[in-house]
Formats: C-alpha cells, sequence, structure tokens
C-alpha cells in the first residue's frame, strides 16, 4: 500500500483582467438599459433575471460577472454599471473639461 498526503497550495484568484471584453455582461446591461422590468429584475432578484434571460436570451456569463452581479447591491442601474466596471479594472475614463480657445474676434480681458 502507498502511503498517502494530504496536498495543500494557495492559488491566487484574480477577479478578472481588465482586458476581457465582458461581451456577455455588456448584453445583459443592454437589456436592462431598454427594459425597464429586466432593469427591476437584475435590481432585485439579479439570480432570477439571469437565470430568466431576456426575451428568450441567455447570458452566459463566467463566474465571475454572475458573482458580480450576485453580490453587489445597487439602487439604480448606473450605480450598477459603475460598482461592476470598479471591481473588474476597467478603470472608465474620467471625462475632463474642454474649454475651448476664446475667438480673436472676441474681446476678451483677463
Amino acid at each position: 500500500m502507498l502511503p498517502t498526503a494530504e496536498l495543500q497550495f494557495s492559488v491566487p484568484v484574480m477577479v478578472s483582467p481588465a482586458s476581457e471584453n465582458h461581451l456577455e455582461l455588456s448584453r445583459l446591461l443592454a437589456a436592462a438599459v431598454v427594459n425597464p422590468s429586466f432593469c427591476h429584475m437584475l435590481l432585485v432578484d439579479p439570480q432570477q433575471a439571469i437565470e430568466n434571460g431576456y426575451q428568450g436570451e441567455t447570458f452566459l456569463l463566467s463566474d465571475a460577472e454572475r458573482y458580480l452581479l450576485l453580490f453587489i447591491h445597487a439602487d439604480r442601474l448606473a450605480d450598477l454599471a459603475d460598482q461592476i466596471a470598479k471591481a473588474l479594472g476597467m478603470g472608465l475614463p474620467v471625462p475632463s473639461p474642454v474649454y475651448p480657445r476664446v475667438p480673436d474676434f472676441i474681446s476678451y480681458q483677463q
């Protein structure tokens, strides 16, 4: 009989690389944008929204995406999308204000 030993090791877990395109997650959020009932379901009961799909369409979410949807709590779709983007490290760009140059024909005194 061969001796047995317990093997233990740690496995690093990464939610999702920032370069992943998250197409299915985008489709799910788009469905919530165009359909208030689906949006409400996604915010109130994301598990049910994922299982039911939208108009016969299913969403093939990664485990990380499913986990995020189930454990992020938001009252508005914009808040949900913002929290998902932050969690996935998508780092959405912050728009910087654009100040156009004052045309020469306008007299402007500083």
